[in-house]
């Protein structure tokens, strides 16, 4: 069964030119890339996208810094266990405390700027792939 993912790099890694190695590696790793597009999030976007942290003591900082550049935005498939896969290559949150040679720990500087996000469930890949491709992204299409 194939399965689908979001995966987003963000404004650290795109502009230190590493968003091509990433997705590379991605795809080297047995990903899948089905969808790319490219944005930089207007403020009030990336408060949506990130809505389930309203309110958190770093949520102003991220809304800031996800804006702050352009972003690229994947759908990626694989087989049933792709969040999880996806998730491990991606490793821990802060690239200081991440495993050797995950994304992180090879791209990322700190918190926020951590090179990449991954969906946490189906429900969040849903919710993710349908606001990046089907809202933001086609409000830019002319």
């Amino acid at each position: 069964m194939i399965t689908l993912t979001f995966c987003m790099i963000k404004p650290d890694a795109v502009k230190n030119n590493h968003a091509w190695s990433i997705i590379s590696y991605l795809e080297t790793v047995g990903f899948k890339v089905e969808q790319i597009g490219q944005l930089t999030f207007k403020e009030d976007e990336a408060a949506e996208f990130y809505d389930e942290h309203a309110g958190k003591d770093f949520f102003p900082n991220l809304l800031k810094f996800m804006s702050s550049g352009p972003v690229y935005g994947l759908v990626l498939s694989g087989d049933k266990n792709i969040i999880e896969k996806h998730r491990k290559v991606m490793g821990y949150y802060d690239p200081r405390k991440a495993e050797p040679l995950t994304i992180r720990a090879v791209y990322g500087e700190d918190c926020p700027n951590n090179a990449i996000h991954g969906s946490d469930s189906p429900e969040a890949a849903r919710r993710e792939i349908n606001l990046f491709f089907n809202q933001f992204l086609k409000q830019r299409t002319i």
